[in-house]
């Protein structure tokens, strides 16, 4: 077993896993899994630019991440970073404090790898025959992964759950007009996607990140966030559904009630839980796999 590092660092959240892995089976035992909401891509949409208030949240969070890794004696790290900035005009500002403190230059990858990785990750424990459709809804963009034990067909399209906030909402709750316009741009990401990935052909959709974690965990009716119990869940389309009719006609301090939510989001969990309806309406799906494991473990695993 080789002792790797992790990290995941996306528009809205930076993660870090610690683990060992055996590199020829791909066993993964997990010995750290940690997530801190940084809203890296805060106003990035807008301006083309990292927010100085944005890095310095994201060095502080890599900065507790460097104490673990250092205390577990990993022995080899990958930093990836995605959407949020890929996107950036000052990007230099972010990988050079990156490696500062970390050591390693974040890897800032495509769409296309950053779909291999959340495939390799979600699907690793499946081992069915069936085709898988993996979607990984982010807070800048989403992937569209299909393929059973290797990818056939990826696709990165710019929807995520901070983006479609910040673009589209103003009011709380949004009015029917800021939803249509969220689901609009949806649908038409969802046609981008369907020029390169058969998204209604797949026989499971499994869906990942925060925004279809949160929505099954609502679903579940649980009391505290228990990752166990959402992994590989199984959310019935007409559950996704009341979930996200729920979500559109509640409050910021109402959803701020809900146990489930993580403080990092409550004011983007209606885009997220939009984003998933519109994916499993459109594709025909009758419910969606739930997984904890996503991005981040595909990481892990190309480390090994």
């Amino acid at each position: 077993m080789t002792r790797v590092a992790g990290i995941d660092c996306g528009t809205n959240s930076i993660r870090l896993l610690v683990a060992d892995v055996h590199p020829e089976t791909g066993d993964l035992v997990e010995l750290d899994r940690r997530m801190t909401i940084v809203r890296l891509g805060q106003g990035v949409d807008k301006t083309g630019r990292l927010a100085p208030e944005a890095l310095e949240r994201t060095f502080a969070a890599c900065r507790e991440y460097a104490a673990v890794i250092e205390e577990l004696g990993a022995e080899k790290l990958r930093f990836v970073a995605t959407s949020a900035s890929r996107d950036a005009e000052n990007r230099q500002d972010f990988v050079n404090g990156v490696v500062e403190i970390l050591g390693v230059e974040p890897e800032v990858i495509t769409g296309d790898q950053e779909a291999e990785f959340s495939f390799t990750g979600a699907t690793g424990e499946l081992h069915g025959t069936e085709t898988y459709l993996v979607v990984d809804i982010g807070g800048g963009s989403t992937e569209f992964v299909t393929g059973n034990k290797h990818v056939e067909a990826a696709r990165s399209v710019d929807i995520g759950c901070v983006r479609l906030t910040e673009r589209h909402v103003r009011h709380d709750p949004p009015t029917a007009e800021e939803v249509a316009a969220i689901r609009a741009d949806v649908r038409a990401a969802l046609d981008l996607a369907a020029e390169t990935v058969p998204i209604g052909t797949a026989d499971t959709l499994v869906g990942l990140a925060g925004s279809v974690t949160t929505v099954a965990a609502i679903a579940l009716g649980l009391t505290e966030y228990d990752s166990e119990k959402i992994h590989h869940s199984r959310i019935s389309a007409e559950r996704v559904a009341e979930v996200t009719d729920r979500l559109l006609a509640s409050t910021h301090d109402e959803r701020a009630a809900i146990p489930v939510i993580h403080p990092g989001r409550i004011d983007v969990i209606i885009a997220g839980a939009l984003v998933l309806r519109e994916i499993v309406e459109r594709v025909g799906a009758s419910e969606v796999v739930v997984s904890e494991h996503d991005i981040l473990d595909g990481i892990a695993l190309s480390v090994a």
